[in-house]
């Protein structure tokens, strides 16, 4: 124990090893006779400084290779066992090594001796695993007989190792390793012998064997035929029905590992073919009623994940989780309280049958346990789908939901007893799950701050911290009854505040709420206390939040003291804090500028401020000009907080399940439209072809359905806008597909995303064929077709448009249709034949409108539609006879437009007479343009509209005025 300890403080260790000294003892292995026992230390250094990270360089590594197969000579008899466990070394090193050195083919001919099936058991499956590394895939086919054999025999350690192999060899030579699916499927249904794990049978008399009763053959060979058959659903579908035998209740399989694989395939099969979904249901349903607990674990967890699973289908696997959540075993315990925690965020009623057994686990040993415990019993007194939702905590359909007031005091006794024992990770769970109670229950906001204000003062990590102060930050936003007392909660915190970026949101948003306090004067203090006392940052933020009490609280003796607190800062030692104060002692004096920086109500939308910047400095000739900030989009700042909140939440929901994130999960989380024109900007900038059109203006966010979604063929659309040019990308989908259309402004080109899930048919040279309407001034470029489109992948057509008139607007509709070349696979080798016949498919016809021009952009309609008077304008009368209500006469203005109704214009308050008031901005240069439309309605008569546009630009309203004429 003594020698232990002063290795382990002198930090060395015993096995500490230098690379040359290991390279120079390398010539052991030439020595004669071989000692077997000191090949074996060597090889045990060399591979234990692979795995600490060290490097070899590629000479170094081919010396050391080399001599180790110099070892394959090693033929004592009478040192059989040490033989053995040599060779075992010789193998191991030989695969580490074989990505480093060169010429490491020519070991081949040594391995394949040991693979002969009257060699010791021991052998062969080492042999075929350095096998699988060594060959490239034009010698697949030299050992292909040997694989097979493996494959299909009864000692499972040899047939594993072949599977395993297998896996290796299917990126490198697909199509052979297809060939071999009898085989897996032999291996499956066979039943292993288990076998010897040492000698030959000639030779056990000197060797103990150890038999092997595994069945994780099945696993890997399960594994294997998925990886053959994937690109097949039918065969997919076939194999799980075959498999599983009576709804789950038997069949061949039996190692619960390749039962719980054939359940995720199962889960995937119902996700992407929905028409299945009810046959794969009952198979789950069967496994849970199996001997193993991971199988009932895994069937239980599909059947959770199901899309829209009903309640009466969750009842027997939340009865079987039900069980686990009693189960001595941690593990079980964990698994089973972590699904019952996702299934809460969805199904928070079916999940409350559990709450007794998940109160006991509340004091569990195991704080992990006991952390998801509670947590989810805190949600499931939560709405469904609260924390994706906008909802406000004083809406009444929250006061409706599921959800005991009386159990929140006991609860939160117990959540406090354990918080000083739970690492910052499940802390931040447990605040999340609290914050969203709170909202849940506002007539407890009391107890929920008391708590929230007690940990904040506990140690923790920024993370943890955060959390907490975003929590009390949504207690001021939605229960007013709250805000007093939580802003004193935070004055308190940034007293003693550690963490620089939480003091400067607290500073800001108390410049915000403190001058609509009824007094407002009290915070002031502890502002100016971060001038005198914090860092620069901090100091800086400060200034700012001053500014706001003296800018909008009436009282003019809080006006004086602030103008002296900020005359105090022109001295500050840092340049932004000193700027920001002379900054702000100018906008007290003048109300106009004032109510423009500090009252405005709008602001740049981030994601699409910091895309267009990115363009501006990526491209060298825009340098030349400033950056023009009227042409990024705005947004309210009430939806600027709105899709802060979302956001959070659905980090919050990702958290709190702790849990992979399903294809239906997935789905649920749509990027923001600045975030799709981010990730189209991206897209696009990959094609060398466009790299000429400078950067995307704007790109439609939502596709254009171009077919049906039952069709054959699914296509869909996103026109996107360059400065001079226009692309549509449209993706096209076999049976399941989806197409986009791009266009770009002033050159058009469309982008044709085509996806083939027709198993037995590959398309070659798919294009995408385009016809503008005669009156449309657009003349096609170029087409980037799709060279070859195997089955079950996608592609993307570019088709490109130019502008005949640079000056104009170009607007039209366009007949489409899809053109490739159809070749059949040949069933055994997959290839496609060599003839082939062309086909077209008929697609829907696209419109370019106006509002694909157009950007909704927040604004002061007042502010703005004065500003524009002396501006472009232009007014016209429209009788929309097909309308039947203010409504959908709103909604359908909105629509054609693409603009950004003001003001909560876009609900009609009255069914005769309405005004809506829309902004956007004119991508390319057309600069912003505003529409006020004064409706009335007549029954029998429909819709009457008064339209009139100002603008920057005459363009922009003709634009405006074509979409509606």
């Amino acid at each position: 124990m003594q020698a232990y300890k002063k290795d382990e403080e002198s930090g060395v260790g015993q096995f500490f090893q230098d690379k040359t000294t290991v390279i120079q003892e390398a010539r052991v292995f030439n020595e004669t006779p071989i000692s077997p026992r000191k090949c074996r230390i060597l090889l045990t250094k060399i591979v234990y400084l692979l795995c600490v990270g060290e490097t070899f360089g590629t000479q170094e590594a081919t010396t050391l290779f080399f001599g180790v197969t110099k070892l394959f000579q090693h033929k004592d008899v009478s040192q059989r066992f040490l033989r053995s466990a040599l060779r075992q070394m010789v193998y191991l090193v030989i695969k580490e090594l074989s990505n480093i050195a060169e010429d490491v083919i020519m070991v081949t001919s040594s391995i394949m001796k040991d693979m002969q099936p009257n060699l010791e058991v021991i052998y062969r499956p080492n042999a075929i695993r350095a096998l699988c590394r060594i060959i490239d895939g034009s010698m697949i086919v030299g050992v292909e007989r040997f694989f097979k054999a493996a494959i299909v025999d009864r000692n499972s350690s040899i047939a594993s190792a072949a599977l395993v192999s297998s896996y290796h060899l299917h990126p490198i030579s697909r199509d052979v390793i297809k060939r071999w699916a009898n085989e897996a499927q032999e291996a499956i249904s066979t039943k292993a012998s288990g076998g010897p794990m040492g000698y030959g049978a000639a030779h056990q008399a000197g060797y103990q064997a150890v038999q092997s009763n595994s069945s994780i053959t099945q696993y890997h060979a399960l594994g294997l035929l998925y990886l053959i058959r994937q690109s097949d659903r039918m065969a997919v579908t076939k194999m799980i029905q075959q498999l599983s035998g009576n709804k789950g209740a038997s069949g061949m399989l039996r190692s619960p590992f390749a039962i719980c694989m054939l359940i995720r395939f199962a889960a995937k099969v119902m996700e992407d073919d929905p028409n299945v979904q009810r046959q794969m249901y009952e198979l789950l349903d069967g496994y849970l009623k199996h001997k193993s607990d991971m199988v009932n674990l895994e069937a239980a967890r599909a059947i959770c994940e199901m899309r829209n699973v009903t309640s009466a289908e969750l009842y027997r696997p939340i009865a079987v989780l039900q069980l686990f959540l009693s189960s001595p075993k941690a593990t079980l315990k964990f698994a089973a309280i972590r699904t019952l925690a996702q299934l809460a965020q969805t199904h928070p009623i079916a999940v409350q049958t559990c709450n007794l057994d998940m109160e006991k686990l509340i004091n569990d040993d195991n704080r992990s346990v006991a952390t998801f415990a509670i947590t989810t019993l805190l949600k499931v007194s939560l709405p469904l789908g609260f924390l994706f939702s906008r909802a406000r905590a004083d809406s009444p359909s929250l006061l409706q939901q599921t959800g005991n007031e009386a159990s929140v005091d006991r609860l939160m006794k117990q959540i406090s007893a354990f918080m000083s024992e739970i690492s910052d990770e499940f802390k931040v769970i447990v605040v999340n799950a609290i914050r969203a109670l709170c909202l849940k229950f506002p007539a407890k906001q009391s107890v929920m701050l008391t708590f929230l204000s007690g940990v904040l003062r506990d140690e923790g990590g920024y993370d943890f911290k955060r959390a907490v102060v975003e929590a009390i930050f949504d207690m001021i936003k939605f229960i007013g009854d709250s805000k007093e007392a939580a802003l004193a909660q935070l004055c308190e915190f940034i007293e003693d505040c550690e963490f620089t970026k939480l003091s400067v949101r607290i500073l800001h948003l108390l410049g915000v709420e403190g001058p609509k306090a009824p007094q407002p004067s009290k915070y002031i203090r502890y502002i100016y206390n971060r001038v005198v006392l914090e860092n620069a940052i901090v100091r800086a933020a400060a200034v700012s939040s001053l500014a706001k009490f003296g800018v909008n609280v009436a009282d003019l003796g809080v006006k004086r003291s602030i103008k002296v607190l900020l005359t105090r800062c022109l001295d500050d030692v840092d340049d932004e804090v000193r700027d920001r104060a002379a900054f702000n002692l100018k906008l007290m004096g003048d109300e106009p500028l004032a109510n423009s920086f500090i009252r405005d109500e709008s602001t740049f939308s981030l994601d699409a401020l910091e895309a267009k910047l990115a363009n501006y400095i990526a491209d060298s000739d825009a340098s030349s000009a400033p950056f023009d900030f009227n042409a990024v989009p705005k947004v309210s700042k009430e939806q600027s907080l709105e899709n802060a909140l979302r956001a959070r939440s659905e980090a919050v929901n990702s958290v709190a399940t702790a849990s992979d994130a399903t294809g239906a999960d997935a789905s649920t989380a749509r990027p923001t439209a600045a975030q799709s024109q981010s990730a189209y900007a991206k897209q696009l900038a990959e094609v060398p072809e466009l790299a000429s059109y400078g950067p995307v203006l704007k790109s439609s966010g939502k596709p254009v359905e171009l077919t049906e979604s039952e069709t054959e063929y699914v296509v869909s659309c996103v026109k996107h806008i360059f400065a001079e040019h226009i692309v549509f990308q449209v993706s096209s989908l076999r049976f399941a597909s989806r197409s986009r259309h791009k266009r770009v402004l002033t050159l058009p080109l469309l982008q044709f995303n085509i996806r083939n899930t027709v198993d037995a048919v590959q398309l070659e040279h798919v294009s995408v064929l385009m016809s503008p309407s005669s009156e449309t001034p657009l003349v096609e470029d170029f087409i980037i077709p799709i060279p070859s489109l195997a089955a079950n992948s996608s592609g993307t057509v570019y088709v490109s448009f130019t502008r005949e008139s640079p000056d104009e607007y170009a607007v039209g509709s366009f007949a489409n249709s899809l053109k490739f070349l159809s070749k059949e696979l040949d069933p055994e080798s997959g290839e496609p034949e060599e003839d082939g016949y062309d086909d077209e498919y008929q697609i829907e016809e696209l419109d370019l409108s106006a509002g694909d021009y157009i950007v909704p952009s927040y604004a002061t309609f007042a502010t703005e539609w004065d500003r524009l008077r002396t501006g472009a304008s232009a007014q016209e009368t429209f009788a929309l006879t097909a309308l039947d209500s203010l409504k959908s006469a709103c909604d359908t203005l909105i629509d054609l437009l693409n603009m950004e109704a003001l003001g909560g214009t876009e609900a009609p308050t009255s069914t005769s007479v309405h005004t809506l008031n829309l902004s956007g901005l004119v991508c390319g240069g057309g600069g912003k343009v505003l529409t006020r439309a004064r409706m009335t309605y007549q029954s029998g008569k429909g819709v009457t509209m008064e339209l009139t546009v100002r603008a920057e630009k005459e363009p922009a309203t003709q634009l405006v005025l074509s979409a509606i004429a």
